[in-house]
């Protein structure tokens, strides 16, 4: 199928499976690897777009099913799409409302026609099919769009997994066929298979004969152990095409990002940054502080040095704890920070992968990260291995 984006790589690592590539789309050029922050309803909570180009994001998600449900198809259609409604004049990626299968399943009733939804607004009932999917997505006018897949929960088991990697591969064909700009808007297919290891293989099989511009590993991160999670986007990669960009959907701890661009993902997304720092939680390279912490209240450093984010260049931790989850500023001035620091760790993961020092990147974020070896969770260690870099040991093989 046609394709609107230009994906190089323009280097990789001697040792693990990570590369350092630009994505070219419609609104300009993607730094991969990249984190995606999730603008769900056409905002991030807490920041405005003007902030959040300041940070230097060059592509945000926003999400099919919610911005259907308001403002509708009809106010996008008359504005031109949600780069001008959001005012974002950089690359939008739109999840398809896959998603909403499982975030909202008590009101979600799946056929091989499409997904019925109850709206948790007004309760009034909306049907979206593959078709649907697209054309709302095509009014979004989204740089990137995802299939409408049938999303089952990655601790569900039994013939269910598998009647949903292959209704995801029809409802694809029906994409394909209903998706109306492929000139100015890129559709990506979405990998399903649960755990499974040879649904997996088979959807992938399947989905690389549709030549979609890029591929997402779906599915995952829904509470399934650590361990079987890395194992499937170990597998995807490597049977995925190399030619092409590889998202792993749903995907925003730290060390999740760090270990996948090791395993050969190329793109992520989570609301993680935003929704924990409405709790007070600010992430940094030495872990998460709780600024509801009482041991902050006399704190006068800002949340992170070296941070040039507003939060850290104007504010105190002191200061962020006698406000925080109280006032709206605070959220606003967490979520800054710690969209901040995800963006800043992507750069210096690409960094490090171009320079081909990423192994001793990969040793010393985890050394700052847990401070003691006997703290690294011991699924990273093991999907590390795979890739030839021993944290524990520290001895490094090349490819």
């Amino acid at each position: 199928m046609k394709s609107a984006l230009k994906w190089d790589v323009i280097a990789k690592c001697g040792t693990t499976k990570a590369r350092a590539a630009v994505l070219t789309l419609p609104h300009g050029p993607v730094n991969a690897p990249v984190f995606m922050p999730v603008g769900t309803q056409g905002t991030l909570k807490g920041i405005t777009p003007d902030q959040l180009e300041g940070l230097g994001c060059q592509i945000m998600l926003n999400n099919t099913y919610h911005l259907g449900l308001r403002p509708g198809q009809e106010l996008l259609d008359a504005c031109g799409g949600a780069h001008t409604f959001q005012g974002w004049n950089r690359n939008l990626l739109t999840d398809s409302g896959g998603f909403q299968m499982v975030s909202l399943l008590k009101l979600a009733e799946i056929t091989e026609k499409g997904v019925q939804f109850e709206s948790p607004h007004d309760g009034s009932l909306m049907l979206l099919t593959p078709e649907h999917s697209m054309s709302l997505q095509n009014s979004i006018g989204a740089d990137i769009m995802m299939q409408l897949d049938d999303v089952v929960s990655s601790l569900t088991t039994g013939p269910r997994v598998e009647e949903a990697m292959w209704r995801s591969i029809r409802w694809l064909d029906r994409c394909i066929k209903a998706h109306k700009k492929p000139e100015s808007q890129n559709l990506f297919a979405i990998i399903q298979g649960g755990l499974d290891p040879a649904l997996r293989a088979q959807c992938i099989e399947e989905m690389v004969k549709r030549d979609t511009p890029g591929y997402a590993i779906g599915g995952l991160s829904g509470g399934e152990e650590k361990d079987k999670f890395w194992r499937v986007v170990s597998q995807c990669t490597d049977l995925m095409p190399r030619e092409k960009p590889i998202y792993c959907m749903g995907v925003g701890y730290a060390e999740d990002l760090v270990v996948c661009v090791a395993l050969g993902v190329d793109m992520f997304d989570c609301v993680f940054p935003t929704r924990t720092a409405r709790f007070g939680n600010a992430l940094t390279a030495t872990g998460t502080l709780s600024l509801r912490q009482a041991k902050f209240k006399d704190d006068f450093r800002p949340i992170e040095e070296g941070c040039d984010c507003i939060a850290c260049k104007s504010y105190t931790r002191a200061y962020l704890y006698t406000i925080v989850t109280k006032e709206t500023v605070g959220c606003h001035l967490i979520s800054i920070h710690n969209t901040a620091y995800q963006l800043r760790l992507m750069r210096q993961v690409r960094e490090s992968i171009i320079e081909d020092r990423f192994p001793q990147f990969i040793h010393k974020f985890f050394k700052d990260l847990f401070v003691e070896k006997s703290a690294y969770p011991e699924w990273a260690v093991n999907a590390l291995k795979s890739v030839n870099v021993d944290l524990i040991q520290g001895e490094e093989t090349q490819n």
